[in-house]
């Protein structure tokens, strides 16, 4: 489903360069759920963004969905950004103007779904994340945890082949957190392939494989062997 080869990232800073990822390679199956973590400045939000074609590599090669994306150019990333990618956020980046349902159908008007179409999807994903008498609130109507269920129904909407998760519980209490990720592994067991960015150890116990990253490199790739299952 993913995987990278010798994946080095240089950042330019006036006369200095500074290399976040030093030649990271990781292989990704289909239907896995895993944690990528490290401490601040590891180089795990660089590489999540180059995974999500956020962000280009400096050196490596990118295998996505079968997909070579390693030189596309922005427009051909935006397309797989839309087509093969869902994506959520701390911030939960909810539209504020927009009713819960307007903001899950919108990453479908971009790609190109007619309006019926999207609607019966948008309503399956919120079905899925037990938000379907929320459907005409705004987000400042709705609550921290509810928000990041929009949040999912939005990324999952779309069939994506990959979530994105970039700290989904980091502004969630401790119930919330639980309800979050019971979502995150029910959507696991239906088949959906997670890689989830998380600074907690309690949370990424919820996962079924760690990534450790440090200085820029993996330092570690194991199962989680006391996993918790909700």
């Amino acid at each position: 489903m993913i995987s990278i080869e010798n994946v080095v990232k240089t950042y330019a800073n006036g006369d200095i360069n500074l290399t976040a990822l030093k030649g990271v390679s990781l292989h990704i199956e289909r239907g896995e759920f895993t944690s990528i973590m490290g401490p601040s400045g590891c180089g795990k939000s660089t590489l999540m963004n180059i995974l999500g074609c956020l962000d280009k590599m400096s050196l490596g090669r990118y295998i996505l969905n079968s997909k070579d994306v390693s030189n596309l150019t922005d427009d051909e990333l935006a397309f797989i950004r839309n087509k093969e990618l869902g994506f959520i956020f701390q911030s939960f980046n909810l539209l504020p103007r927009m009713t819960v349902l307007e903001n899950v159908v919108l990453p479908m008007i971009y790609a190109g779904i007619a309006p019926q179409e999207r609607r019966k999807k948008a309503l399956e994903a919120l079905e899925k994340v037990n938000l379907t008498d929320r459907i005409k609130h705004k987000p400042n109507e709705i609550s921290g945890g509810q928000k990041q269920r929009v949040a999912i129904a939005r990324a999952i909407a779309n069939n994506p082949a990959v979530i994105l998760a970039d700290e989904p519980t980091g502004n969630l209490d401790t119930q919330v957190t639980l309800e979050i990720m019971k979502i995150l592994q029910q959507l696991n067991n239906e088949g959906a392939t997670i890689l989830m960015v998380t600074h907690e150890p309690d949370v990424a116990k919820y996962t079924k494989r760690i990534v450790k990253l440090r200085d820029g490199l993996i330092i570690s790739d194991s199962k989680v062997e006391d996993r918790v299952v909700l």
